[in-house]
């Protein structure tokens, strides 16, 4: 009877519950009768496992499963206790206490400690963009005991929003063992603290990745809110599964052999609109700001008054009609640190929202453009952006550009940029990306706006007023002032082209109606999350 096919549903439910309570916590009653899976498949498959050698997306994702973070931000961007039961600052401001919070265990059993946290911190600051700016200011870092460690200042900076940040590069904390792998070295060893062990046996590159419940994490008692409050896990193990057909993978949430799709074409939003068992829905709020650079060094960018020709050629709204078409998923905004950010502003705006193609042909007359090729990179495999650089193209071209679209997939994207030489040569003269909103909202995260020449990002523009600004905003000590200096800021580079913003959008999931307590979030978290059957 036990082995029969005809055997019905009700009947092995009941003997699978009477073999439980003869076996007690068997490891078969967990992983046959109550094992419960969610599947899921993301946007794209997970091949760098350390958080802190990469800011993309799918490692920050594969890292807020297994590790977990001292401060978090919630849904309001505020700044809360993590790992951290609290913080103290000290009356000077130079002095930050952390103490740990009861309950925190490594993977392997052992307790965290505050020398991991140290060793974490160290780490990560190496690679963070804005931990290396508040860095020359940390005189001293400084274990008190098992669960208190402290951050000491020569000058008084807030350093609680780089620990805090949910994106770019966040301050996952490991175990000292690992934390003290050189930054430029990949660890090897992905024992965390988090909600979710990672299932290292059953992980193949580019194909899936399996998370198991981590059964001795101690949530926080708060509710969940952004990456900060309670983490509760509450089915037993994900599952990500590589699909690189967007349709295929829609057509696997439709037929419920997958549960959740974390991005959902939006050319294929109406088949799930019509689908009463599946949900669609913009779990990601903030969302993502498009933006490109200039190659400064080379023809013809190079030139100033040539860079806001093509800035007034380029507009917002044609580009954000071709790339997602419903505007519910985007807006136009001409602030480099967003819209509905804390340092928005429309300084200049009217140079990148509009395309103003006379004005562009005016600057190219007057800038005796000699038409100099204009070669931007597409990369055609990221659907959130590959319709972008084509509609910037035609707007160029229209203004008397002599333009390349030179199509590639996303990773010969990533080399060819890091070319400074000549177009002939292999260079570019435009490029461009998105960043979620909370990595561009301020001027020490944004990578952007950086312009301090070979040591800049991608363009390597050379503007010492916004460097000078920049090193103004790190040392300010009131929200006034940091407004102040990122208004400055937004109309230096704009003026100078160091980077310009494209609008913002947002990216839409879909999920089976089987899921309950799927949480908005800066980026895809997996715990809250409750499933109906198997």
């Amino acid at each position: 009877m036990i082995a029969s096919n005809d055997m019905t549903t009700t009947a092995k439910r009941t003997w699978l519950a009477q073999a439980c309570g003869a076996a007690l916590l068997s490891a078969f009653c967990a992983s046959t009768a109550w094992s419960q899976t969610l599947t899921a498949v993301m946007a794209s498959k997970v091949t760098v496992l350390d958080p802190v050698l990469t800011a993309s997306h799918q490692t920050r994702n594969h890292a807020y499963m297994i590790y977990d973070t001292l401060l978090a931000t919630d849904a309001e961007n505020h700044v809360r206790p993590q790992m951290a039961d609290k913080w103290e600052i000290s009356a000077d401001g130079k002095t930050y206490t952390f103490t740990l919070r009861d309950g925190l265990k490594w993977h392997d059993g052992t307790p965290v400690k505050a020398e991991d946290c140290v060793a974490s911190i160290q780490r990560w600051a190496q690679q963070d963009k804005m931990a290396r700016q508040i860095m020359p200011l940390v005189a001293s870092m400084n274990v008190v005991d098992d669960k208190t460690f402290t951050i000491v200042l020569k000058e008084p900076v807030d350093i609680l929003p780089a620990l805090a940040k949910p994106s770019g590069l966040p301050a996952f904390m490991m175990p000292k063992r690992v934390a003290q792998t050189p930054a430029t070295q990949a660890i090897t060893d992905y024992t965390g603290s988090g909600p979710f062990k990672f299932v290292q046996a059953e992980y193949k590159p580019g194909v899936k990745a399996v998370y198991a419940k981590n059964t001795d994490y101690v949530p926080r008692n708060e509710a969940p809110s952004g990456t900060a409050g309670g983490k509760v896990v509450k089915v037993d193990r994900v599952e990500w599964v590589n699909m690189a057909d967007a349709m295929t993978a829609l057509n696997a949430l439709q037929n419920g052999e997958v549960d959740y799709m974390e991005t959902v074409p939006y050319d294929l939003t109406p088949m799930v609109e019509g689908n009463k068992d599946l949900t669609l829905r913009v779990l990601d709020k903030m969302g993502y700001q498009p933006m490109y650079r200039f190659n400064q060094l080379q023809k013809p960018f190079n030139d100033k008054q040539i860079r806001q020709a093509a800035m007034y050629a380029i507009g917002q709204e044609d580009i954000l009609k071709a790339q997602v078409g419903n505007p519910a998923y985007y807006k136009v905004c001409g602030a480099v640190f967003g819209c509905g950010m804390p340092y928005a502003s429309e300084i200049r705006a009217d140079m990148i929202v509009p395309s103003n193609i006379a004005k562009a042909k005016e600057l190219l007359k007057q800038s005796k453009y000699d038409g100099a090729p204009v070669v931007i990179l597409q990369a055609t495999d990221i659907a959130m952006a590959s319709a972008i650089p084509v509609v910037m193209a035609q707007q160029l071209r229209q203004a008397g550009f002599n333009v390349s679209l030179q199509a590639m997939d996303f990773m010969t994207m990533l080399s060819r940029r890091a070319n400074r030489d000549t177009t002939d040569k292999g260079g570019w003269s435009i490029f461009m990306t998105t960043w979620h909103m909370s990595e561009i909202a301020d001027p020490l995260r944004n990578y952007g706006v950086s312009a301090n020449g070979d040591q800049s990002w991608f363009g390597w523009p050379t503007v010492p007023a916004v460097e000078a600004l920049r090193g103004e905003f790190l040392t300010a000590q009131t929200d006034a002032r940091r407004k102040e200096i990122a208004d400055k800021l937004q109309d230096v580079i704009l003026d100078e082209g160091v980077v310009v913003p494209l609008g913002q959008i947002n990216a839409v999931a879909a999920y089976r109606n089987t899921l309950k307590g799927v949480l908005e979030a800066p980026a895809p978290v997996f715990w809250n999350i409750s499933k109906t059957g198997k």
